[in-house]
């Protein structure tokens, strides 16, 4: 059975004047409390950390607990931020993680990007082919591709155009 409100109040009241059979039965409530709390917000391998971080943020702020005011507010801020705190941990591990996968090879990331577009260039009619990686590839201008490729600079438009549109149904269907 988890306490009352008041009983929680009571029980931190008395720790503060120095009952430590008092402040022991606070941080075993609370303890369940925050089990409780932490159920719904946090992975449930997690919640043993996050349990001792806000018993030992409790033990640290208990002097700042206003005995005229309802303890539950005040543990659930401490637990909230506790929470929090746990969030920015996660957030940066796997930020650094990714920065990691990120630094580790730079040429790759070039070599799969040419190897695949390539691959899409391949797929695609010779001339529409021709046409993207002169005008958009190189950057050629229309008139430039046109005399490159002996099609009219029209065609080179709508060889662009088709191009990249089936080069994008390819890239969809895979």
């Amino acid at each position: 059975m988890i306490a009352s409100e008041e009983t929680f109040r009571q029980l931190m009241v008395r720790a503060q004047g120095g009952d430590k059979i008092c402040y022991s039965s606070l941080l075993v409530e609370c303890e369940k409390w925050l089990r409780r709390y932490f159920a719904r917000k946090i992975n449930p391998a997690a919640i043993d950390d996050l349990v001792q971080e806000t018993l030992i943020s409790v033990h640290r702020k208990r002097a700042s607990y206003d005995p005229a005011r309802p303890f539950l507010p005040w543990l659930a801020a401490i637990g909230r931020y506790r929470w929090i705190d746990s969030l920015r941990k996660i957030y940066r591990h796997e930020h650094d993680q990714l920065y990691e996968e990120m630094v580790a090879d730079p040429q790759d990331g070039d070599v799969t990007a040419k190897v695949s577009l390539e691959r899409l260039l391949g797929m695609i009619p010779p001339g529409q082919a021709a046409a993207i990686s002169l005008v958009r590839i190189e950057g050629l201008s229309i008139i430039e591709a046109a005399a490159r490729t002996g099609q009219s600079e029209s065609l080179v438009k709508v060889n662009i155009h088709r191009g990249l549109k089936k080069m994008s149904a390819l890239i969809e269907s895979e």
